[in-house]
C-alpha cells in the first residue's frame, strides 16, 4: 500500500512510500522499500532524510521544455546530497526516467539525455498517468541493485 503525505497544495511535502516484498531471490528474501520526494529544493531536508541508507536511485525528469533548468538544478541538488550522505551518484545503482512524454511540449529524448545522462545510464521514457515505462524503469533499478 502506498503512503503518502500531502499538503493542502496537494503536492507531495516529505515522500511517497511503498513496500514491495518480492519473495526469494537466490534464496535470500527481497523486499523494497520505494520512496519517493518532490524535486523542489523547497523539500531538500526531505531528500536528505531519504536518502539515508539509498541501495539505488531513479531519477525522474519531467520532459516538458519548461523545466530544463528545475530538472538540471534537481539533479545537482541529489548529487550534492548524496555525497553529503557519503554516496556518490556514479557509483550507485543509478538509471533515468524521462516522464511526461505525452506532452506536446516535451523535449526530444536526445535533448534530455544531452543536459541530464552525460555518462549514459540506462534511461527510460515514461508517462506516469499511463504507467506507460514505469515498471521497466523499476525492473532496470532493481536489477541493478
Amino acid at each position: 500500500k502506498m503512503i503518502s503525505l500531502a499538503t493542502e497544495t496537494e503536492r507531495t511535502l516529505f515522500f511517497d512510500f511503498l513496500p514491495l516484498a518480492l519473495g526469494e531471490i537466490r534464496g535470500f528474501k527481497t523486499r523494497f522499500h520505494l520512496y519517493t520526494v518532490p524535486g523542489q529544493v523547497f523539500y531538500d531536508a526531505s531528500r536528505k532524510l531519504i536518502l539515508k541508507g539509498v541501495d539505488g536511485v531513479v531519477f525522474v525528469a519531467d520532459s516538458q521544455e519548461e523545466r530544463t533548468d528545475a530538472n538540471v538544478e534537481s539533479l545537482e541538488n541529489l548529487r550534492y546530497n548524496l555525497k553529503e550522505q557519503g554516496y556518490d551518484l556514479d557509483k550507485l545503482p543509478y538509471v533515468v526516467q524521462y516522464n511526461k512524454r505525452d506532452l506536446p511540449n516535451s523535449m526530444s529524448v536526445e535533448e534530455m539525455r544531452s543536459e541530464l545522462n552525460p555518462t549514459n545510464v540506462l534511461d527510460f521514457e515514461a508517462c506516469a498517468t499511463t504507467g506507460e515505462g514505469v515498471f521497466e524503469t523499476l525492473k532496470a533499478v532493481a536489477k541493478l541493485i
